[in-house]
């Protein structure tokens, strides 16, 4: 994330520094602009062809998982540490261990994801940093060959 920053935010001399005061959080909208974020990842999951195997390994209703990504993007953007607060560090990859994440899998997830970024993220720069540093993510929660 900082890497990003470094490029939005440009000193008088042209030199890239960081800016703690702005996190991509608040850049994209903050609370309203995570929330529906993480909503239009789930809409698309639940709606195109291209995500229907990573669809069908989550529970249904997508209510309370909608609620954890929301509270999860929230601090992972900068914002509200919502979900630490509730249930501790995300510790992404062991919660992940118990479901068959494969490439296929995380590449499904890119695509939901990229999509809502399209649709909540208007700053072009913003949304290419924030897709590449989500798909090193995902990338982490590989856990099967296929």
């Amino acid at each position: 994330m900082i890497k990003l920053l470094k490029k939005m935010f440009k000193t008088d001399d042209n030199k890239s520094h960081p800016t703690p005061q702005v996190t991509p959080y608040q850049l994209i909208g903050g609370e309203a602009a995570t929330r529906k974020l993480a909503n239009r990842f789930y809409d698309i999951m639940a709606t195109a062809p291209e995500a229907a195997e990573l669809y069908a390994i989550h529970p249904l209703p997508l209510d309370l998982i909608r609620q954890k990504f929301f509270e999860f993007l929230s601090g992972w953007l900068g914002g509200p540490g919502l979900f630490e607060e509730k249930y501790g560090h995300p510790r992404l990859r062991a919660r992940h261990m118990p479901f068959p994440v494969s490439p296929q899998l995380r590449d499904q997830w890119m695509f939901c994801m990229n999509k809502a970024l399209e649709e909540v993220v208007q700053d072009k720069m913003l949304r290419m940093g924030l897709s590449e540093a989500l798909g090193q993510l995902a990338s982490h929660m590989i856990n099967r060959d296929n």
